[in-house]
């Protein structure tokens, strides 16, 4: 049996052999007569979506519409134009009109497709939050770069590109937009003040201040910086601490305001007659809507309450 198996594998061997030495390789061409590959990667879909952004481009234009402004996608960090914005709503509008004739019929899928445009609004209102929040979480990190530049004798604006080129973003971004509008001749203070402005952050304001007074005044601008940085610190320490208490009171104003819908929920999946009384009498509505108001009060209550200003 040995004997066998030993004989196939050698023959094996041989076939293999002679495949390897008959098949013909690639053929060779001389160096001077070869080119680069054209190879048109381009799909169709993607010069469908491309012939449709320019079409609505034109349109958006010629009718001098503002659905996304190029602001609020900018402040997302998007780097999207309109028309590309309006058409990956729309594909997400009918994704989900999909889903929702599969789930529920045609009523659930139009509902589902005109909540797409809202939903685009409510994305990049949280992209840029998040962003703003990215922004003030790096401002420490961006004065220590800053006041490290200073010592070894760079000037501001050269320190504020260094911290383009070290920072993370969103600070690289907003940074290398300040480098781009000083050099094309906007004054610094103003370039520094519309990055507070766009980022709401009040600690930018101050070190744009402070940046300011000593241009006027003089001094050791690293120094300044340094305590401005102490103060950012502290405050920022501050703000943890406000978080860490008002987590408790967020957590359970969320817990009630979602108690009564998840009881609801859970009772038309066990009993799912249980609730017709409420759904198909007057007297149910009208429980519902005093709910909601009551809700809705309590829930501003509670948000007064936890959101502390200092």
């Amino acid at each position: 049996m040995f004997l066998v198996s030993g004989l196939i594998l050698l023959l094996s061997a041989a076939i293999l052999t002679l495949v390897l030495i008959l098949i013909p390789g690639p053929p060779r061409i001389p160096t001077e007569r070869r080119r680069p590959v054209d190879d048109d990667s381009i799909s169709t879909v993607s010069r469908f979506a491309g012939s449709a952004t320019a079409v609505l481009e034109r349109y958006l234009s010629s009718r001098d519409l503002k659905l996304y402004s190029k602001e609020s996608l900018e402040l997302a960090g998007l780097r999207l134009s309109q028309a590309d914005y309006i058409i990956l709503v729309l594909a997400g509008g009918c994704v989900g009109s999909l889903m929702g004739l599969i789930a529920g019929g045609p009523a659930l899928a139009l509902v589902f497709f005109l909540f797409a445009p809202p939903a685009g609004i409510l994305f990049l209102s949280y992209r840029t939050g998040k962003r703003r929040a990215a922004f003030d979480q790096q401002l420490s990190d961006t004065l220590q770069l800053l006041t490290g530049s200073l010592r070894a004798g760079h000037s501001i604006l050269r320190a504020i590109e260094a911290a383009a080129v070290e920072s993370a973003s969103p600070t690289a971004e907003e940074m290398r937009r300040v480098v781009a509008e000083t050099s094309l001749g906007k004054d610094l203070l103003s370039a520094l003040n519309d990055t507070a402005t766009r980022m709401i952050n009040e600690d930018f304001t101050w070190i744009a201040q402070a940046i300011q007074i000593n241009r006027e005044v003089g001094g050791n601008l690293a120094e300044v910086l340094d305590q401005v940085g102490d103060t950012i610190r502290e405050r920022s320490e501050i703000k943890g601490q406000i978080k860490a208490l008002a987590a408790e009171g967020k957590f359970s104003a969320y817990i009630l305001m979602g108690l009564p819908v998840g009881i609801i929920l859970i009772l038309l999946v066990v009993s799912p007659g249980y609730m017709n009384p409420m759904f198909g009498h007057p007297l149910g509505w009208g429980m519902m809507v005093v709910s909601v108001i009551f809700m809705t009060i309590g829930g501003l209550w509670l948000r007064k309450i936890i959101d502390l200003k200092f």
